[in-house]
């Protein structure tokens, strides 16, 4: 008896009390089917609550905001039967993500369940959800070229180690294939993807032809378009996150973010609910604003010389490259591709469009010969281009202009060149030689 009060005076020595104040509870005052309102809950922004429903079930949501003296809650379980006066409870999980190589080959959910029925996650390490904030000096310069293993990308827009590019293009383009392509192709210790706002269907599609034979260093967050925006939100953030743990161990890490425009979608349902002004297409400030602070978390650690090269789709509503998302998104990133539409109906894959796609870091990484075939490449696909209505018509003469004679006669060499199977792996070495080899001096 006595070892057994021994052990339980222990333990109650371990328990700091002084530190310890009352738990307020609250309670749900209003609910517009989004936007839940508590009284007596004074909780910062980004914690995380539960509210005892009807059924007696907690269900989970998030601090988003004030007005007055009522806290304002984002319901992360949009079907959950809330009653008016249900007791709201503070939950201290939300500011940390579990993460760790127990998360690679697995799926999950933006909470970080596992939803591919392999079982739990045992992980030991924590990150914080939104990050770390570190000194701009911390990011070091891209100088060493990234592999994708396609040849457009490889040669034509050179990628660098943990450069952050946007991948713009409208529906059905091939936006999937190449991502798929360069998932396969990339030489990466490890692979996040955070697959946000896409159908059901799709998810479980890239999961099986997508990530074939890299799935083992993959850890993938999944949430679908039928979740509340405040979980699309969080499978971008946790995906980064976990990028981030693994960044910090000196790992090369490839981040994989699909698609940072339903990202957008999420943060406009919330902002539009907080009562921000709508500004262009709807979008409120706090929209544009995210993405900024998104992408700017990845890079090269100068301190631990880990990376995250990172690959953010954007949807171009109608085609549309001005569009406000792929105007943002295209100011911040280190470099751009376009797919094109015309190209893709002639069957040309991936559809890059050579004039409108560019990377920033390129010619910090490559070669004098290689900086001139790719610059010779571009000029005749630019002229090709300027004169394609007098070319198609039957308007241009030969031998009127020496610079549209020798676009002419190389345009079907450059569609080749950019022609590429979808099973089909180019490495950078392979890529630059084909091009100098028929572009160079």
């Amino acid at each position: 008896m006595s070892d057994l009060v021994a052990r339980a005076a222990a333990m109650l020595d371990l328990i700091d009390v002084d530190g310890i104040g009352p738990r307020r509870i609250g309670r749900l005052a209003a609910y517009d089917g989004l936007m839940l309102e508590a009284t007596g809950f004074s909780e910062p922004v980004g914690a995380n609550a539960r509210v005892i429903d009807a059924d007696g079930h907690a269900a989970l949501a998030e601090v988003v905001g004030f007005r007055g003296d009522r806290t304002l809650l984002m319901a992360l379980d949009a079907d959950a039967p809330h009653s008016c006066g249900a007791r709201v409870e503070p939950d201290r999980r939300g500011t940390n993500v579990d993460v760790g190589e127990a998360l690679l080959g697995r799926v999950i959910d933006a909470l970080g369940n596992p939803i591919d029925g392999l079982g739990p996650i045992a992980t030991k390490a924590r990150w914080p959800l939104a990050g770390r904030r570190s000194n701009p000096l911390d990011r070091d310069r891209v100088t060493e070229p990234f592999d994708f293993g396609v040849r457009a990308i490889n040669a034509l827009l050179t990628a660098g180690v943990g450069q952050r590019i946007a991948i713009a293009a409208g529906s059905g383009v091939g936006k999937s294939v190449l991502m798929g392509q360069m998932l396969q192709g990339a030489e990466a210790d490890v692979i996040v993807v955070g697959l946000v706002g896409e159908r059901s269907r799709e998810v479980s599609d890239f999961l099986a032809t997508k990530l074939d034979g890299v799935r083992h260093k993959t850890a993938v967050v999944a949430v679908p378009a039928d979740h509340p925006p405040i979980l699309r939100l969080r499978a971008a953030m946790r995906a980064t996150a976990i990028a981030e743990y693994f960044r910090d161990q000196g790992m090369r890490v490839l981040l994989l973010i699909d698609s940072l425009t339903r990202v957008a979608h999420a943060q406009r349902e919330i902002g539009l609910s907080l009562g921000e002004p709508p500004t262009m297409k709807g979008y409120p400030p706090s929209a544009l604003g995210l993405i900024p602070r998104l992408i700017e978390r990845a890079g090269v650690d100068v301190r631990t010389g880990g990376s995250i090269t990172a690959l953010y789709t954007v949807l171009a509503d109608g085609d549309d490259t001005a569009d406000p998302i792929v105007d943002t998104a295209r100011a911040i990133v280190d470099g751009h591709i376009i797919l094109s539409r015309g190209l893709a109906e002639q069957g040309v894959f991936p559809a890059i469009d050579v004039g409108k796609s560019l990377s920033r870091v390129m010619s910090d990484i490559i070669a004098p010969e290689h900086a001139i075939a790719a610059r010779t490449l571009r000029r005749l696909w630019s002229v090709y281009e300027e004169n394609r209505d007098l070319i198609l018509m039957g308007a241009y003469k030969d031998g009127s202009d020496p610079a549209i004679d020798a676009a002419i006669a190389h345009h079907p060499l450059i569609l080749e060149f950019l022609r590429q199977g979808q099973k089909e792996l180019v490495s950078l070495n392979v890529s630059v030689t084909q091009l100098v080899d028929n572009f160079g001096a």
